[in-house]
């Protein structure tokens, strides 16, 4: 069986120097909720996300303005059977001179394909060395989570956990619209769903049956005279967590991205309330209240 790290790399104009201290500043493009120091070696810190992630840890190799390492010293998710699986992994970050530029190499030694949580920790990681860490760097303002609450919502059902994993797979246009296009059961599928002008497209970045599933929205146009970026919902993620509860499923959903920083929160969350309700009431009854095509088609 051969294993194969996880990397990234990127270039950019500014110095190894400038590169260097952004990585240190973890707070600046991973989390703001980062607890304990990022900056000498042997310290320790503590990312969390909700009740989703949570991991300690260690800076064990600093080089200034070539390298940083950090050991995984524990790890927890939620959605995954072994919830320890970075637990002894090394993130490593490199820094070179190439073509008159920096090249940032990212490597996160032992998050390999073998792992259940590998889709979506890779999809995470692009996204926030690719995006976050760039912007950090070219900026001097990155896209790391917010401080502020994702939106969430939990609720138990009487449905058996299968039932419910194929609510939100195979019966989207159910509960939510039935302007719908594409696949939207396996991991790799991708599909755009209206309402009205109002339009967005999902990448399924996992999907465990009867256990999580995860949608990344890679696309976003939403149709508000008022909004300025009508594509708030882009890199935005869905997480969707079930758990058998009795002879019925406590599910939870998560939004993240989708927080008070969003001009659109007002509306999207009121948005999200209305259509898990939706959702509730066509497994209680076989009978969502979906968004309906104007044509009725």
């Amino acid at each position: 069986m051969t294993l194969t790290d996880f990397t990234t790399t990127m270039l950019v104009d500014q110095s190894p120097k400038e590169v260097f201290n952004a990585i240190k500043n973890v707070r600046g493009w991973w989390s703001e909720e980062i607890e304990g120091s990022t900056n000498k070696l042997h310290d320790e810190f503590i990312y969390h996300y909700k009740d989703v992630h949570r991991c300690t840890m260690e800076l064990v190799e600093l080089v200034p303005d070539k390298k940083l390492v950090w050991l995984v010293l524990d790890n927890y998710f939620s959605f995954t059977k072994d919830k320890s699986e970075w637990k002894g992994t090394k993130i490593i970050f490199d820094i070179s001179v190439k073509n008159n530029k920096t090249q940032i190499r990212f490597t996160h030694e032992g998050l390999v394909p073998e792992y259940e949580c590998f889709d979506i920790c890779t999809n995470a990681w692009s996204q926030y060395i690719q995006q976050s860490l760039f912007s950090l760097i070219t900026t001097g303002k990155g896209k790391p989570n917010s401080s502020e609450k994702d939106y969430q919502k939990s609720f138990t059902v009487n449905n058996a956990p299968d039932e419910v994993y194929r609510s939100i797979t195979e019966h989207i246009s159910h509960w939510w619209s039935n302007d719908l296009e594409g696949t939207t059961a396996h991991a790799g599928d991708r599909f755009t769903i209206a309402f009205g002008k109002t339009r967005k497209t999902f990448d399924i970045a996992e999907a465990i049956p009867n256990e999580v599933v995860a949608w990344k929205c890679v696309k976003a146009h939403i149709d508000m005279a008022s909004l300025k970026n009508k594509s708030e919902w882009e890199g935005t993620n869905m997480l969707w967590r079930l758990s058998a509860a009795g002879k019925g499923t406590s599910l939870t959903f998560i939004h993240a991205g989708l927080n008070k920083s969003l001009e659109c929160y007002e509306v999207c969350e009121a948005g999200w309330d209305q259509f898990l309700a939706s959702l509730k009431l066509y497994l209680k009854t076989g009978k969502g209240k979906p968004h309906v095509k104007a044509d009725g088609k």
